[in-house]
């Protein structure tokens, strides 16, 4: 049988199997050649965008938290101190951040410990969020991945996502690769992050 062409379309969510878990499509893109379309235009107001060379740890939990926390960003919360800091004081990781007026609004993370650099994190402070400040943000990081010598940039977006990210990728000329269904455990539910968190995501059973 001839292979099925792959669909661009993610899949739906499953069901649970496991108590205390839930269930998320991961999806793995990635780009091949710089963007071909013309740099997305800065929009108005007092933006810097500086690499943090390198971040502290409380400034780096600071920006990984308040971006993550409304799409159960929980890895990095589970990661050891000590493991965190060797990751983000590595010179091959260059962790750029927003600021809007002087105040973090969002920052964008590059690892190039591989052949292939990875957009390990991207985001917005939810306060910042709705002023059209994201699709230039990632322009912008993607550009400044192929000029630091990329030659492939991949990233991944789940279903705890917000809901415009993986269209966001899209359009900045990330193209799908697989698909992923996985079932993580509930990272409100062993207090690693607050029962808050993710409202649009109901507590596993």
């Amino acid at each position: 049988m001839a292979d099925q062409p792959f669909s661009l379309t993610r899949p739906a969510v499953p069901a649970a199997s496991r108590p205390g878990h839930l269930p998320v499509i991961v999806t793995y893109l990635e780009m091949t050649a710089p963007p071909a379309h013309a740099p997305v235009r800065q929009p108005a107001g007092n933006l810097t965008l500086v690499r943090s060379n390198p971040p502290s740890w409380s400034f780096y939990r600071y920006l990984y938290d308040s971006v993550g926390e409304p799409w159960l960003w929980h890895e990095r919360r589970r990661m050891p101190r000590k493991e965190l800091e060797r990751s983000i004081l590595d010179p091959r990781v260059e962790v750029w951040v927003l600021y809007v007026d002087g105040t973090p609004a969002g920052y964008g993370e590059l690892d190039r410990r591989t052949q292939e650099t990875d957009l390990a994190y991207f985001g917005l402070i939810p306060d910042f969020i709705g002023h059209k400040l994201g699709p230039w943000l990632l322009d912008t990081i993607i550009r400044k991945a192929w000029d630091g010598g990329a030659s492939k940039l991949v990233v991944n977006t789940c279903t705890f996502d917000h809901p415009k990210a993986l269209p966001l990728y899209q359009s900045m000329g990330f193209v799908p690769t697989r698909h992923v269904a996985r079932e993580v455990r509930d990272p409100r539910l062993d207090g690693v992050l607050p029962r808050s968190s993710g409202d649009h995501i109901p507590l596993a059973g």
